[in-house]
């Protein structure tokens, strides 16, 4: 990697001395183009690292992974900050009138990295703006740091078996001081993800699930430690990011944010918001009031608070719908269900799959290979299938750990069509008599990175920077991995990808209708939750005031519990506060709204599934980030985007009428 990263700065070096000179005229060919050649191999390579350092995470540790994609950011990045290039760019978008829809979006992409990297700002400023970011990436850096030591020093250790005879094995396991003796016990409580979340769902003690709640919506705040306290570097992250869009001429950091966004502007953000959340109250008031009623028929004495929820809605859950994740699995062998997805991807969008057995290299016996073919039986694109947990080798940063990973992007310039990894940590079989069985959440997994991959494979777009997934708007990136997820609220796609792995039979009518309805079960409440911290992530980059005084401004219009004297979840929100996610939290929302609308489209009558189907790969699975998605979604849909199919699909629009 540091051989080519020096090779792939020689040629940009090149391409900025043929931008300089005045003789030679600019074209997209000879800059964008020489810049494409160049991109294409590099990121090959790149995109080999990050794969094995995912698959084979055993034989390149961490800090060794960092250090080279720290080399190759600096690398990738100059060609964003050459000011050479910058104005070759500018006067490809005035002069060349033959551009074609993607190549606009090239260029432009170009500038537009350019401007938010502070190539316009003078030298005073553009020093001043330099050395915000780099405080910036200091403050997160320390944000993230105080809330891994925080939430580390809590833990609680059960030696009761009472406490415990409803826990999963896998969570027992987690949380044994011994993992021989997980039966046996002792347990500790940590507030590690896969053990807290599993835990409040499973814990019969209201204190424990008090107490444990308290404990991770407390870490990197005040009520911890004030050395461990994040308060201050929040406010100091919000400040710089103010002070960086302000920089670069925005009115704030949120106005900034929406350059890079399908939804174009805060007020369409918050118009999505309010329109969502109106009805998804309405429910969530009702599912909380059922909840209740529950609870105390079955000798709960309090009222409901935050923590119990989880356990409470577990209970009601299993109750309403007979709904056994364990049981259910019996019916979702991995191989029926993935061939099963391969068929309906066919059916829809005109392609087949052929598997290349044991011609093609991988990195271990269970990584299996496919090419995709279009139905005149010309190559489209291939991608590789890594489905199976790999303890100690493969990479797994949280129990339900997933990526479609790109190995290669399309380029007719570098003549490189797409490659895919799709990497997973799916149980292996358990025996020779029993395959790999998934839960439904796996088969949801499953679907949502087969989405995302098609949408990098079945690309149409010739060039890296804006080919499948590349250069799409953060909020749409999702919107075809949910457009996906959607075919399982399908009765008759429930009964196709569903065989038990002993009779053969699918999953009776009966046991469909119940997993469909325990779908949305308490869709009002969860839906209401990430409205709330999406309008948070807003008004926190669009406002000055004190963070916890927007937190408890907000809280009353969307959570029905009275926040907790003890609560500073934001404290330890890493997603808004030190990651990508800030002013774009609400993305996840935009996507899921999008995709529903789209998915709507395939339950109304006017058009067969495969003219649908078509259409939709010709639009959101080929034109990538080569065209803006509001286009692309009017060029499916014929219109803009609206949030009442979510409704729908969520089952609120029933509930509220």
């Amino acid at each position: 990697m540091g051989k080519l990263a020096l090779e792939y700065e020689s040629g940009v070096w090149a391409v900025e001395e043929r931008a300089r000179d005045l003789k030679e005229p600019k074209t997209f060919d000879n800059i964008i183009g020489e810049l494409d050649k160049l991109e294409s191999p590099f990121n090959a390579a790149w995109s080999t690292v990050k794969t094995l350092y995912t698959v084979k995470n055993s034989e390149m540790n961490t800090n060794t992974y960092l250090k080279i994609h720290e080399r190759a950011r600096k690398a990738r990045v100059h060609k964003f900050q050459s000011q050479p290039i910058y104005e070759a760019c500018k006067q490809i978008l005035v002069s060349d009138t033959s551009l074609t829809e993607a190549q606009k979006r090239v260029v432009q992409k170009y500038l537009l990295e350019a401007r938010l990297n502070g190539i316009e700002l003078p030298a005073e400023k553009a020093t001043n703006f330099t050395s915000k970011l780099v405080k910036l990436e200091k403050q997160k850096d320390i944000f993230r740091r105080k809330v891994s030591e925080s939430g580390s020093r809590f833990s609680y250790h059960i030696s009761d078996h009472n406490l415990v005879r409803d826990f999963p094995e896998t969570l027992l396991k987690y949380m044994a001081v011994e993992e021989s003796r997980y039966q046996q016990g002792p347990w500790v409580i940590t507030l590690q993800p896969h053990v807290y979340h599993s835990f409040l769902e499973h814990c019969p003690s209201s204190d424990l699930r008090r107490n444990t709640y308290r404990a991770y919506n407390m870490r990197a705040s005040n009520h911890i430690d004030q050395e461990l306290s994040n308060s201050i570097h929040m406010e100091d992250i919000r400040s710089l990011r103010g002070e960086q869009a302000t920089l670069l001429g925005y009115k704030d950091f949120a106005h900034m944010s929406m350059e890079t966004k399908m939804a174009g502007s805060v007020e369409n953000v918050l118009s999505m918001i309010t329109s969502l959340l109106a009805k998804a109250k309405t429910a969530q008031d009702k599912e909380i009031a059922s909840l209740q009623e529950f609870a105390e028929s079955r000798g709960f004495e309090l009222q409901l608070e935050a923590w119990d929820v989880p356990y409470w809605r577990r209970k009601q859950k299993r109750h309403l719908f007979n709904f056994d994740e364990t049981q259910l699995q019996d019916y979702f062998p991995f191989e029926h269900v993935f061939v099963s997805l391969l068929e309906l991807c066919s059916e829809l969008f005109g392609i087949s799959f052929e598997e290349v057995p044991e011609k093609v290299p991988t990195w271990h016996p269970d990584v299996r290979f496919f090419n995709i073919l279009d139905a005149s039986g010309d190559y489209l694109a291939s991608f590789y299938l890594d489905p199976f947990q790999r303890p100690g080798e493969k990479l797994q940063t949280r129990v339900d750990a997933a990526w479609s990973l790109v190995i290669r992007s399309r380029s007719d310039i570098a003549n490189m069509l797409p490659i895919t990894n799709l990497v997973f940590n799916f149980a292996p079989p358990a025996s020779e008599d029993q395959p790999a069985l998934l839960t439904f959440s796996e088969v949801t997994l499953l679907f949502q990175k087969f989405g995302s991959a098609l949408q990098h494979l079945l690309t149409t777009v010739p060039y890296t920077e804006c080919s499948g997934m590349t250069n799409i708007e953060w909020d749409a990136v999702e919107v075809c991995s949910n457009f996906m997820q959607n075919w399982l609220h399908e009765p008759a796609v429930l009964q196709r990808i569903s065989q038990h792995y002993e009779s053969g039979l699918p999953l009776s009518g009966s046991s469909i209708k119940e997993l469909l309805a325990s779908q949305n079960h308490m869709a009002g409440y969860d839906l209401c939750s990430e409205l709330y911290l999406a309008h948070l992530d807003m008004e926190l980059h669009t406002r000055k005031n004190y963070w916890l005084d927007i937190a408890r401004e907000l809280w009353p219009s969307y959570r029905p519990f009275t926040l907790d004297k003890y609560d500073a979840h934001l404290c330890s929100n890493t997603a808004i506060m030190a990651d990508v996610w800030a002013a774009a939290y609400y993305s996840h929302l935009w996507s899921r709204m999008v995709a529903a609308d789209v998915f709507q489209a395939f339950r109304e009558p006017h058009e067969a599934d495969s003219e649908l189907g078509e259409r939709f790969r010709s639009t959101f699975l080929s034109l990538g980030g080569g065209c803006h998605p509001s286009e692309v979604f009017r060029r499916f849909r014929g219109r803009d985007p609206s949030p009442d199919a979510l409704h729908v699909l969520c089952g609120i629009s029933q509930q509220t009428t």
